[in-house]
């Protein structure tokens, strides 16, 4: 018989992760790396663990996720979103409280793209009068 586990996909700037929760004792597992060699800011690590602090499940699950893409900001948003959508499919009321606190919605915001004639995104080249 397979081991219960919850999935959960979550995306920020241009980093993916792929979130498994298992039923454990709450140890994080980064790209078969432990977690606080991944994540090196404990300001980084207390965001991925927020949806779990809410629903009082830090304890309760072991976490193996894969992440790819962007930075190490990037990434931990991916990841802090992919342990919420776990969450909510281990447990359907769990959802309004992690959507009160916004730990559902995907951050849409990326690099706005650079435009033609242009030193940036908005940056403009230099006005010469003459």
């Amino acid at each position: 018989m397979a081991a219960v586990q919850y999935y959960g996909t979550g995306r920020r700037k241009t980093s993916t992760a792929r979130v498994f929760l298992r039923p454990g004792t709450g140890a994080i597992t980064i790209n078969y790396r432990t977690f606080e060699g991944f994540f090196p800011t404990e300001a980084l690590r207390m965001q991925i663990r927020r949806p779990l602090v809410i629903t009082e499940n830090t304890e309760r699950f072991d976490i193996l996720a894969t992440v790819e893409g962007g930075g190490v900001s990037g990434q931990a948003g991916a990841v802090r979103l992919g342990i919420s959508r776990a969450l909510v499919e281990y447990n359907l009321e769990l959802r309004r409280a992690l959507k009160d606190e916004g730990m559902l919605t995907r951050d849409a915001r990326a690099k706005e793209r650079k435009k033609y004639g242009m030193a940036g995104a908005r940056k403009r080249f230099q006005f010469s009068k003459r």
